[in-house]
C-alpha cells in the first residue's frame, strides 16, 4: 500500500481545482525549472537546481538522466540517495488529482538505487537502497532494497537474496 495523505474536494474535480491546493507561481517556478534540467546535459548543474530551487533532496554522485519529468507540484517531497540513476523519460509523481480528491505522498529513492528508462513511480512509494527498477516499470508500490524489480504491474524479479547469490556466481567464473 502506498503511503499517500488523501483530501477530499467538492465540485468540480480535483485537477480543475489545482491553485486551491498549490500556489499558481510556485507550479510556474518548478516547471520552468524542470524544463531546463530535463535538457541539461550536466548532471552537477541538474542536481544543483533540484535542490536550490525545488527543495528536492538528491544525493552526491546521482545521476538524473535526460528528459526526466519530476512532479510539477511538489518536488520538495521527491528525495533521491547518493550515487544512484534515474533513467531516461522517466516520471516521479508526488501528487494525484483525482474527480473528488486528491492525494499527496512522498517519493523516497534509497542510495544506489537503478532505475530504468521509461518507468513510472507513483507517489507514496519507497524504493529501497541497492534496489534496480527495469525500465518501463509501473512502480505502484514500496520496492525492496537490494531487489529486482519490473514490468506493469511492477512485480518482484529477483529478491535481494537471490540477487545475492547471482552476483556472486558471476564473480566466482
Amino acid at each position: 500500500m502506498r503511503k499517500t495523505k488523501r483530501y477530499s474536494v467538492e465540485g468540480s474535480n480535483s485537477l480543475w481545482q489545482i491553485y486551491k491546493t498549490v500556489p499558481f507561481w510556485k507550479v510556474a517556478k518548478s516547471f520552468v525549472v524542470i524544463q531546463v534540467a530535463r535538457y541539461t546535459p550536466y548532471i552537477g548543474l541538474k542536481n544543483w537546481m533540484y535542490r536550490k530551487f525545488l527543495k528536492m533532496k538528491v544525493g552526491d554522485q546521482t545521476a538524473v538522466a535526460l528528459m526526466v519529468m519530476m512532479d510539477v507540484m511538489f518536488p520538495e517531497k521527491i528525495s533521491i540517495g547518493r550515487n544512484s540513476i534515474i533513467g531516461y523519460n522517466t516520471t516521479i509523481l508526488a501528487h494525484e488529482y483525482l474527480i473528488k480528491e486528491y492525494r499527496l505522498g512522498d517519493v523516497i529513492i534509497g542510495h544506489e538505487v537503478m532505475i530504468g528508462a521509461n518507468s513510472t513511480i507513483l507517489p507514496g512509494v519507497t524504493i529501497g537502497d541497492g534496489a534496480i527498477v527495469s525500465a518501463g516499470t509501473l512502480v505502484h508500490q514500496d520496492v525492496p532494497a537490494g531487489s529486482f524489480v519490473g514490468g506493469n504491474p511492477m512485480r518482484v524479479i529477483y529478491t535481494k537474496e537471490e540477487m545475492d547469490e547471482r552476483n556472486n556466481v558471476h564473480f566466482m567464473e
